[in-house]
C-alpha cells in the first residue's frame, strides 16, 4: 500500500512538472509575440512623434508623414538621443520606395540625392516596417513646394 502511494505521488509530480514546462515555454512564445506587437505599435508611434512627423509643415496635417529635413537634422544629433535608448530600439532606418530606391546612404553632402537614411544602424534583431510619406521642402525660383515620396520606416528590436 505504501509503495502504491509513493508511485501515485511520483506520477502526479511528473505530470505537474510536464504541465509547468509547457506553460513556461508558452510564456516565452507569448513574450516574443508581445515584443513584436509592441514594435509594430512603436513604428507608428515613431512616425507620428514630433521628431519625425510633418505636422502642419506642408499646409495640412498629414498622418504617417515623416519630415525628411527634420530626420536629416536629427541624424546629426542622434548621439544626444542615446543611440536608440530614447526610443528603446536597436535600429531605425527610412528607405525611399518610390521613386526608385537607389540604395544610396544619405549624408549632408549628398542630401537630397539619396534614398536611405540610417538614424541608428543595427546589425542584429528583428525588423518591423511601416509605409509612410517622406516629405521635404524644395525651393526653386524662390517658390517653396512640398516634395513627397513613398517610403518605409524600419525599426529593429531585440526579439
Amino acid at each position: 500500500m505504501a509503495f502504491m502511494i509513493v508511485a501515485v505521488t511520483i506520477f502526479f509530480a511528473l505530470v505537474g512538472m510536464i504541465i509547468l514546462v509547457t506553460q513556461v515555454s508558452g510564456l516565452n512564445q507569448k513574450a516574443a509575440a508581445l515584443r513584436g506587437e509592441n514594435a509594430k505599435l512603436l513604428v507608428s508611434k515613431i512616425a507620428d512623434s514630433p521628431e519625425f512627423s510633418c505636422g502642419n509643415s506642408f499646409g495640412t496635417s498629414m498622418g504617417s508623414c515623416i519630415d525628411e529635413d527634420k530626420v536629416m537634422n536629427l541624424k546629426s544629433m542622434i548621439n544626444k538621443y542615446g543611440k536608440g535608448s530614447f526610443w528603446g530600439v536597436n535600429g531605425i532606418e527610412i528607405r525611399t520606395i518610390y521613386p526608385l530606391n537607389r540604395g544610396i546612404e544619405c549624408t549632408k553632402e549628398n542630401y537630397p540625392d539619396c534614398s536611405v537614411i540610417s538614424l541608428i544602424k543595427s546589425v542584429n534583431g528583428t525588423g518591423v516596417s511601416n509605409f509612410v510619406s517622406l516629405c521635404r521642402r524644395d525651393y526653386s525660383s524662390g517658390i517653396s513646394s512640398a516634395n513627397c515620396t513613398l517610403a518605409e520606416i524600419i525599426v529593429t528590436y531585440n526579439g
